[in-house]
């Protein structure tokens, strides 16, 4: 809700004090405290996002391969997708989307290779995950 009757400066410095007056007195919550008791070492913090780093590095290079097979290939010409902005796009989704598809891509060749699904299958699949890629790097 806007007030209207207070200038927009006014205003927000009276939220921000409401806001400090509120955690001042929050059970609890002590400055003091939270400045002492970190949950998290900077080094836990460091391994962790390399670990993530490694981890969505691994991804595209998983789906890179994946789209780079024959068949891949193959699909995304017959289907008139270019695989150059496939690839580009690759790397514009989130580390979830990534796992997801990749995680996918490994699938479909497992089972490609252990002879569970044949060639229309796996083309069907490149089509449906290459779709997905656009689809997202697009919204």
């Amino acid at each position: 809700m806007k007030m209207a009757f207070l200038p927009k400066a006014l205003s927000r410095g009276f939220f921000a004090a409401a806001l400090a007056s509120l955690l001042a007195f929050a059970p609890g919550v002590s400055p003091t405290a939270s400045a002492q008791d970190h949950v998290v070492t900077s080094q836990a913090l460091q391994q962790q996002v390399q670990k993530s780093a490694a981890t969505r590095d691994a991804d595209i290079a998983n789906l890179n391969s994946f789209l780079s097979t024959p068949e891949a290939e193959h699909a995304m010409k017959n289907s008139r997708i270019d695989p150059v902005q496939v690839r580009n796009a690759i790397p514009t989704l989130s580390n979830a989307e990534l796992a997801n598809l990749s995680q996918r891509a490994t699938d479909a060749q497992q089972k490609f290779a252990a002879g569970m699904i044949g060639t229309g299958m796996l083309l069907v699949i490149v089509i449906a995950i290459v779709v997905v890629i656009i689809l997202i790097a697009v919204h």
